[in-house]
């Protein structure tokens, strides 16, 4: 789930090199804001997952975002970490590559002693908790169904700055 036009490039490029099965590309309705990285990050859009925003070495709070929910998500980070929270921001947008990594660079990118984990997914929540361990959290849409327009199902199931940053704190 590419959260913007960078991530869709390299998702495409990486489903016409790829020759050992299937690929599914999932894009968002709405317009999505890039997101600016440096080469590093763009780097780890290939490898499934990548530390957007890093709040030192070793962080209080990792908030990992997948597809159009990363814009929502930098901005909470950039809220708690102006009340002196060190929130790490992960953008995963394709969790089979990053689970094809080595050891080394999954636990650079979700070190194990920061146990504090939140995930948000505009979907099911059930699967991200391989991500967010047993002190973390999800924060998604716990059903199939829901209609209406984006901007109030959002609301609605707290996917927004200020859901994001209530349930951190």
């Amino acid at each position: 789930r590419p959260a913007d036009a960078v991530e869709t490039m390299i998702a495409w490029q990486s489903a016409i090199e790829r020759s050992d099965g299937p690929t599914c590309l999932l894009l968002s309705r709405p317009a999505l804001a890039h997101t600016p990285r440096n080469e590093a990050q763009i780097a780890g859009i290939r490898k499934g997952a990548y530390i957007l925003i890093e709040a030192g070495e070793t962080p209080d709070v990792i908030l990992i975002a997948t597809g159009s929910e990363l814009g929502i998500t930098v901005a909470a980070a950039r809220q708690l970490n102006t009340e002196g929270y060190r929130i790490r921001v992960v953008s995963m947008p394709c969790t089979d590559v990053f689970d094809r990594q080595d050891a080394a660079y999954r636990q650079l990118v979700l070190p194990p002693e920061c146990r504090k984990r939140f995930a948000i997914e505009a979907g099911i929540p059930d699967y991200w908790s391989k991500y967010t361990g047993l002190d973390g959290k999800v924060l998604g849409v716990p059903g199939f169904g829901e209609s209406a327009p984006a901007e109030e199902l959002f609301r609605s199931f707290g996917l927004t700055t200020d859901g994001i940053t209530e349930m951190v704190r």
